[in-house]
């Protein structure tokens, strides 16, 4: 950068950024993008990255010279370019104008400008705009300044898909790109399984992929113990099967009683006929019917599609209980415990908090919360163009939906109270760790690392992640070992070491780190998986890397007697060893620690093995895809046919064009 100095220099002119990745419509990552959105960088640079309060004001006022009383989003940039802050303003000029007050800030806020070394502005046509874009923003960037939903896992939908002529139910994570009718969302994987496989009783769809559906000359095992009608072998005509997916669809949606009545009739008719086998299985679909409406049994009769919202406050945490109702049924709850919460408002906490939710799940006509919002009327706004509906807030005050209300809350402080006393566990758990493996200060990132193989074959090194409140599951990473051979786990970790630790040899660096990612953190511990073998590689690799003083190094490994009473025993560098009481808290707290990276490493093992064995030597044809390969082996049987077949008979089989044909001909004849 030029200008580098004690003081600040300004760029002569705005840098225009590259558009975000993964955004939903209507952001600059859309096509009509470059219509809605503006985005400008105004960078500043200082030879220090020390907190600096005067020098995040003269920042800020050199931004706000060039900023326009027009609707956006702003970000707060420290020396390095990270994120600390994103905000959104009716108008930028006077919203970013507000902190070089520096009287009127809160103390959180004169944190952020003493460390404020440049920022970013988006221009948007209109406030709500603004509104959902800085929801994105922050959670894509997750700055340490900013309200972060905690729990950004994906929620489950059940998709009843439209995209063949006899529909599929099943469960659904993620983007909902297929073509069909998304219900939920649901809180939990459990939750959503227990009603699919209801459903699958009540309505009797297909569960089965195409290729599997395609394939089939008898009816599956789902079949015989009622959960699906065969459409596969013609057991149920389209027309009946449509009726099923109709009645589907109807429950779904909140039509229960229609759809149970219905039932109820056509078991009366068939007991007056005399047909008892079908009887009997309406029956059990009414009783299927019965079970989901009893597990999701809650006020919320006349409600639709509605969320509920509640938030409780303690000990300066806090904790919002979400309900989701779809068609007047319960799809379940879940507890969200923000993060960066203090001296936040708690109307503000919960606002922040469902703004960033209704980022990846489609808001209902209906959102009930549990107090006033600041600037609801704009919150509506931006809802109801995320869902091209419109959307409205309410405060329940009374009859149903007030009692549904104090469910949400107590659900809310019970979630809060079991929160603290897991927090204060570990707390307590992390100091007697740092006692006991003589620590200076409890450890904030704890790595344990371990490997996995068959005989040296398909190795593979994993990385698990804890932080002071639990295992940070996106930190998890996998290394697939290239270098080390045969069966030697001491090189296969020391390769891993090597790997991880690359980016902090003295004179290297990696191009590939993120600022803020693993890759630029040191943990406070590393728990090896393994005696003093794995431990030596390790102190090795990080005494070369030159961090090994930096960073605290232990071994645990099962001691001579752990059978049943579970002793291990845990190595130091110095070639000490320490053994914890049988039923110690602290034993079964790095046990668990142990477990968890054998449980990924073992399965990341696993998913190796797994497509290993169903690779097939068509997959090595460079620029030759998977359609044509499986039109290749439909034709020819096997792979080792395609390999002896002449260029005359690739170029007659179905669905290989002549080009396709010379590529595999000429891949496995390079001699001629």
């Amino acid at each position: 950068m030029q200008g580098r100095s004690t003081s600040f220099a300004k760029f002569p002119r705005l840098t225009y950024l590259t558009p975000m990745a993964r955004t939903p419509a209507g952001t600059p990552h859309d096509p009509r993008g470059g219509d809605r959105f503006n985005e400008e960088r105004a960078a500043y640079t200082v030879a220090s990255a020390q907190p600096d309060l005067e020098g995040g004001v003269r920042a800020i006022r050199e931004t706000v010279k060039v900023l326009k009383p027009v609707p956006g989003v702003y970000r707060m940039l420290d020396a390095r370019g990270e994120v600390l802050y994103v905000g959104k303003a009716r108008s930028l000029k006077a919203r970013v104008a507000n902190y070089t007050q520096i009287a009127q800030l809160s103390g959180r806020l004169q944190r952020m400008v003493s460390q404020t070394r440049s920022m970013e502005i988006i221009t948007t046509n209109s406030e709500a705009e603004a509104l959902l874009l800085e929801a994105q923003l922050i959670k894509r960037f997750r700055p340490p300044f900013n309200v972060l939903l905690r729990d950004d896992k994906s929620f489950p939908f059940i998709l009843l898909r439209a995209d063949h002529a006899y529909p599929r139910i099943q469960k659904h994570r993620g983007a909902r790109r297929a073509k069909g009718n998304y219900y939920g969302p649901f809180a939990s994987a459990w939750s959503v399984n227990t009603t699919l496989n209801a459903l699958q009783k009540l309505f009797l769809l297909r569960s089965c992929t195409d290729s599997f559906f395609n394939n089939r000359d008898r009816p599956c095992l789902l079949y015989q113990i009622k959960r699906c009608s065969a459409p596969c072998v013609g057991r149920i005509d389209e027309a009946g099967y449509d009726a099923l997916v109709r009645q589907a669809k109807d429950f779904l949606s909140g039509k229960s009683g229609a759809v149970q009545a219905d039932l109820e009739r056509q078991m009366a008719e068939a007991a007056e006929n005399l047909d008892f086998e079908t009887a009997a299985m309406l029956r059990d679909r009414l009783r299927a019917a019965t079970f989901i409406q009893g597990s999701q049994a809650i006020n919320a009769q006349g409600l639709g599609d509605a969320d509920v919202f509640a938030l409780a406050a303690k000990n300066g945490q806090m904790s919002v209980q979400s309900f989701f109702i779809r068609g007047g049924q319960n799809w379940g709850h879940r507890a969200l415990f923000p993060r960066h919460t203090a001296d936040v408002d708690e109307a503000q906490v919960l606002a922040d908090v469902m703004l960033q939710f209704y980022e990846e799940v489609p808001p209902p006509p209906t959102i009930l919360v549990d107090r006033e919002l600041p600037e609801a009327a704009l919150i509506e706004a931006a809802l109801s163009e995320l869902a091209g509906r419109k959307v409205r807030l309410s405060v329940p005050e009374r009859g149903d939906r007030r009692k549904l209300m104090a469910q949400a809350q107590r659900n809310a402080v019970e979630a809060l109270e079991r929160r603290l006393a897991e927090t204060g566990t570990k707390a307590k758990l992390n100091r007697e760790l740092a006692a006991f493996l003589e620590l200076d200060a409890p450890p904030q990132r704890i790595e344990i690392y371990d490997n996995s193989h068959i005989q040296g074959a398909k190795a593979v090194g994993a990385m698990v992640v804890a932080g002071t409140e639990g295992f940070e599951k996106g930190q998890y990473r996998k290394f697939n070992i290239r270098e080390a051979q045969s069966n030697d786990d001491f090189a296969m970790m020391r390769e891993v070491m090597a790997r991880r630790f690359r980016n902090f040899a003295e004179g290297e660096e990696n191009p590939e780190a993120k600022p803020g990612g693993h890759e630029t953190v040191l943990p406070d511990l590393i728990l090896i998986d393994g005696g003093k073998g794995q431990l030596s590689s390790v102190m090795a690799v990080l005494e070369e890397i030159g961090i090994a003083d930096d960073v605290a190094v232990i071994g645990i490994a099962k001691g001579p007697h752990h059978g049943r009473e579970g002793r291990e025993v845990f190595h130091f560098p110095d070639g000490r060893e320490k053994l914890l009481p049988v039923n110690s808290p602290l034993l079964f707290h790095l046990q668990n620690l142990r477990d968890e990276v054998h449980r990924y490493v073992i399965g990341a093992h696993r998913a190796k093995r797994s497509k290993a064995i169903t690779a097939s030597p068509l997959d090595e044809i460079p620029g030759v895809g998977p359609a044509r390969k499986r039109a290749l082996l439909l034709h020819f049987g096997t792979a080792s046919k395609v390999r002896a077949a002449a260029l005359e008979d690739l170029q007659r089989a179905p669905g290989v064009s002549a080009a396709v044909a010379r590529k595999v001909y000429d891949f496995y004849h390079a001699g001629g």
